[in-house]
């Protein structure tokens, strides 16, 4: 749905027999799984934001892509889950996490003024919330550096996404807000272009430039 705002190398290398076939394991599994995600990041942010009282996003990560692809022995335990797992009724009554084991999920981190963090987990199928709490872990330091850092960010993580998308048309698949190692307040957004590789993107939370830009062509 997006627009393919440029013509890329990748295009011949997806329309070739031999495409597929040549897709690295982490490529494959991109392509697994944003396949079957129907709410996008936007949305995601929207729906994750509105459970939170004047909160501002600071995180949202699509579960399962690349962040654990390494450590986790056995990626196709979840991912082979029985497609009627994520139509089924119990999907959105129950609060546990294996009600909906089958579908992807938006990971969210939402903060207060004062620097309180909330998680919020969203279906990415059906953008139903499936759970929001407020983090138990944070100390006072930790709420006062995310209260610092949400006053400094004057732009927006969507406006960090667009920025992004300009340089990399494909489908933002995770945005953070954070500091670089020249602890600069950056937005890290991860973007999945149409060849299935991700490419992480450091904005200027302040500014909205690109600072640095790295492809992971695994």
């Amino acid at each position: 749905m997006l627009p393919n705002q440029t013509t890329s190398p990748s295009e011949s290398v997806s329309g070739s027999p031999s495409g597929t076939a040549q897709l690295t394991k982490e490529q494959a599994e991109r392509k697994e799984l944003l396949s079957t995600v129907k709410v996008t990041f936007d949305k995601a942010a929207t729906t994750a934001v509105g459970e939170v009282s004047g909160g501002k996003l600071t995180d949202l990560d699509l579960e399962g892509l690349d962040d654990d692809a390494s450590g986790s022995p056995s990626p196709t335990g979840s991912a082979s889950a029985s497609p009627e797992a994520s139509g089924s009724p119990s999907d959105t009554g129950s609060p546990s996490p294996s009600g909906s084991a089958g579908s992807p999920k938006w990971v969210a981190e939402v903060v207060e003024e004062d620097g309180t963090a909330h998680n919020v987990t969203i279906d990415a199928v059906s953008g139903d919330v499936i759970d929001s709490a407020p983090d138990a872990d944070q100390s006072d330091a930790d709420k006062q550096e995310l209260a610092d850092q949400v006053s400094k960010a004057t732009q927006t993580p969507e406006q960090a996404a667009k920025v992004a998308t300009d340089k990399q048309d494909g489908w933002v698949t995770s945005i953070a807000l954070d500091e670089n190692d020249s602890q600069v307040l950056v937005w890290q957004v991860d973007v999945v272009s149409k060849d299935w590789n991700k490419t992480t993107f450091d904005v200027d939370a302040a500014k909205g430039t690109i600072t640095d830009e790295q492809v992971d062509d695994n």
